[in-house]
């Protein structure tokens, strides 16, 4: 396994959430990456956020290890979630809500209903 694999499996598996982005969870640098992290922010999940534009090994080696050709990259408890449109899905349908029930990862379940409710 080369340094760049052993480095973000590592960072998966010590992580509840991590998410592969471009910027920081506080200051996003593309729309897709802002959709994420502003729907995990509102949630109040509690993520690891891993700017993929401060290393460019990191960000070739995210799409070789998820063989996932888009940032962002949403893993939870280890396991590769998906970028922005399935997160976006996920979360309208209430299917990322389950996924954080099924493993442990707390979130504000009030905050996750009204983004339904204002994208219903």
């Amino acid at each position: 396994m080369s340094d760049v694999k052993t480095q973000i499996d590592e960072t998966v598996k010590a992580n509840d959430v991590v998410l592969y982005m471009k910027g920081t969870k506080d200051m996003p640098q593309c729309g897709f990456s802002s959709r994420v992290a502003g729907v995990l922010n509102y949630m109040g999940v509690d993520f690891a956020d891993v700017n993929v534009l401060a290393d460019e090994a990191i960000r070739q080696g995210i799409k070789d290890y998820s063989d996932w050709p888009t940032v962002p990259q949403l893993y939870v408890k280890g396991e590769f979630v998906g970028g922005c449109d399935i997160i976006t899905e996920m979360t309208l349908s209430g299917e990322l809500d389950t996924m954080f029930d099924d493993n442990g990862v707390s979130y504000d379940k009030d905050a996750a209903t009204k983004i339904r409710e204002a994208n219903g």
